[in-house]
């Protein structure tokens, strides 16, 4: 197979690496990259983790065949999987591996989809409206837009894209689809474009980039795939075990925040001395808030701007409860949340 097409920079490396490491040091270490894309992460880990077993997760296959081949020496320790991330128990119950010590998500679109103009996805590009992350199934974006009734489209500008504008980008698309089917992403760009008030086109760059991003959405259905992935994920995570998230847009972030913060706090009574059985935070927290670019990753990889990172290890409840066992009665505090770990930022 030949170079993948599109460039590849994988988003904070090190700093996923970092935030990893104690998870992928683990005995018997396996480490999921639920979005394998072109294999950049999973690379570095296999490279520098040489006896963790990499289940590595995609629904596009054009990228898993590329990835396939990025990490064939590393054949004998990889099971590479055509699956969308929230198959996770699924592929795990095939695989007979009963949980996991390390996960990566490196959420939105891969570099090679971006990249290449006959996938649909880039605004500023002429090609097919497909925006199919999975081109063996499901439907296209040339349906979404040419077959949806005008409400519905509206609600998936308005909820996905968070479009202000969607009623009269919506009545562009309605006019035009009356007089021929939309078929190529520069035709929807062009009815945007003139949709969209002059002086908000000023600001905020294209102003496609909300309506591709709502369409793309709603085509993969990944906010849906999402909501059942990430408690999927921190349910298989091991004692010690560390999950990273990263984001790229602020309906990501709220379903991944929401989900770690739901299990870094305690569900018992506020007014008990102690914590009942069952009822603690399974989470630390080892970021506070989401975590930024630096300036010098966003200038050595632009695509890096946009990044929400999140970070949380499995707490050893066993270990746990030695602490609270072991502490004098007068000292004994229920967290109401885990602490975070060093490198802390808002």
């Amino acid at each position: 197979m030949g170079e993948p097409r599109g460039t590849h920079v994988p988003v904070l490396l090190e700093r996923c690496l970092e935030l990893l490491a104690p998870g992928l040091q683990l005995p018997g270490a396996v480490h999921v990259d639920f979005t394998l894309g072109l294999g950049g992460h999973a690379e570095a880990v296999l490279e520098r983790y040489p006896d963790v077993v990499l289940v590595g997760l995609d629904r596009d296959t054009e990228a898993l065949a590329h990835a396939r081949h990025r990490l064939a020496r590393f054949a004998g320790r990889t099971h590479l999987v055509h699956a969308v991330y929230d198959e996770l128990p699924r592929v795990l119950a095939e695989l007979g591996i009963p949980a996991i010590h390390s996960g990566l998500f490196d959420l939105g679109v891969s570099s090679l989809q971006l990249d290449e103009a006959d996938r649909g996805f880039a605004y500023a590009q002429d090609a097919p409206l497909d925006m199919r992350m999975d081109q063996s199934r499901g439907v296209t974006a040339e349906e979404v837009v040419n077959g949806y009734e005008p409400g519905e489209l509206v609600r998936i500008l308005r909820q996905y894209g968070e479009e202000k504008f969607a009623p009269r980008v919506v009545s562009a698309i309605v006019r035009e689809r009356a007089k021929a089917r939309i078929t190529s992403t520069a035709r929807l760009a062009e009815l945007i474009k003139e949709a969209i008030p002059a002086a908000a086109r000023r600001t905020g760059g294209n102003p496609a980039k909300r309506t591709f991003q709502a369409l793309r959405i709603e085509v993969n259905a990944e906010l849906d795939a999402l909501e059942g992935a990430v408690p999927a994920a921190l349910d298989a995570l091991a004692p010690k075990g560390r999950l990273v998230v990263m984001s790229y847009q602020s309906l990501e972030d709220k379903i991944v925040k929401r989900a770690l913060a739901e299990r870094a706090r305690s569900t018992g009574p506020i007014d008990l001395p102690v914590e009942l059985p069952g009822t603690g935070p399974t989470l630390r927290l080892l970021t506070r808030g989401s975590e930024l670019p630096s300036e010098a990753e966003v200038t050595a990889n632009p695509r890096a701007a946009s990044v929400k990172l999140r970070a949380v290890e499995r707490i050893d409840e066993q270990e746990q409860g030695r602490q609270y066992n072991q502490a004098p009665v007068s000292r004994r505090e229920r967290p109401r949340m885990a602490g975070p770990a060093p490198r802390e930022q808002q």
